[in-house]
């Protein structure tokens, strides 16, 4: 008898055993999950949108439309991407949000972009996949991204900014990342 409670016992732990997700860091591959461009059908894997970029930048921002992603953070890689491209050798800059395709369309017509590509994360598979998610329900209803950006090499992520409050404006602006470009 103290056997089979035992092994019941063992059953039920491996049944319950999780894996911790473990952030991004310098070294990993990105994670093949898909994103929308600009409708849902419109679809890339991240992985195959990297792969041959010597070096892209990746920023991550808690919400199309939100203040500090209108007015700092995106606009702030918009207007220095082609000086990134030409001085530093960037050749992608991406921006992804938990968002639908067309929310990120409208909002990059509504800041007149046409230099950062638009990622949309509608369910967060692709924040969680990151480790970059977070609970945001009581102000934007859902799990949202971390304010980060990333430097990817050929799909290898160099280098991580993370901002330490989750939604702060300092270490992922484009003035920092290009720093260690």
């Amino acid at each position: 008898m103290l056997r089979t409670v035992a092994s019941r016992m063992a059953v039920s732990r491996r049944s319950l055993h999780s894996s911790a997700r473990c952030m991004v860091k310098a070294g990993d591959s990105l994670p093949n999950v898909s994103v929308q461009l600009s409708s849902p059908g419109d679809t890339v894997a991240l992985p195959d949108l990297f792969k041959d970029k010597a070096k892209a930048i990746l920023i991550t921002v808690p919400g199309a439309f939100t203040p500090g992603c209108s007015k700092t953070h995106l606009p702030g890689y918009i207007r220095e991407a082609e000086r990134l491209k030409s001085t530093k050798g960037v050749d992608l800059i991406a921006c992804a949000s938990v968002n639908d395709a067309f929310v990120m369309t409208a909002w990059g017509k509504a800041l007149y972009n046409d230099e950062v590509t638009l990622l949309a994360d509608p369910k967060g598979d692709l924040a969680k996949a990151l480790d970059l998610d977070f609970d945001a329900s009581a102000a934007l209803g859902n799990h949202r991204f971390k304010r980060s950006a990333l430097i990817i090499e050929q799909g290898i992520v160099t280098q991580v900014f993370e901002e330490p409050d989750k939604t702060g404006l300092s270490v992922s602006l484009v003035e920092e990342v290009e720093k260690h470009l």
